[in-house]
């Protein structure tokens, strides 16, 4: 039963690790798309504004700081965030189960 759970922790670990490397990407596009003036219409632009939107917004809510002089750094801070769980969370999930 204990390389069941290994497995499985280590395989949520990996897949974490997957999305939040997806999603770090996501979040440059659309700072980088925050720079020029994409058509509003396009799919693609739809797509990252709705996927990181709702997470910058709540940043901009909770740290109003993180705007000021016209820039927003809250994409910044998220992407420190992701960071922080890559590299603390997920770390300590992978070691977890190789300790196991």
């Amino acid at each position: 039963m204990d390389v069941l759970a290994v497995n499985f922790i280590s395989t949520v670990a990996t897949i974490l690790n997957s999305v939040l490397g997806l999603y770090f990407w996501v979040v440059i596009a659309a700072a980088v798309l925050s720079w020029v003036n994409p058509d509003p219409y396009n799919p693609i632009v739809r797509i990252i504004h709705s996927l990181t939107e709702p997470v910058l917004y709540r940043i901009r809510k909770w740290l109003p700081f993180v705007y000021f002089s016209g820039i927003d750094l809250s994409p910044v801070v998220l992407l420190l965030a992701i960071e922080f769980i890559r590299g603390f969370v997920i770390r300590s999930l992978a070691m977890f189960a190789a300790g196991m």
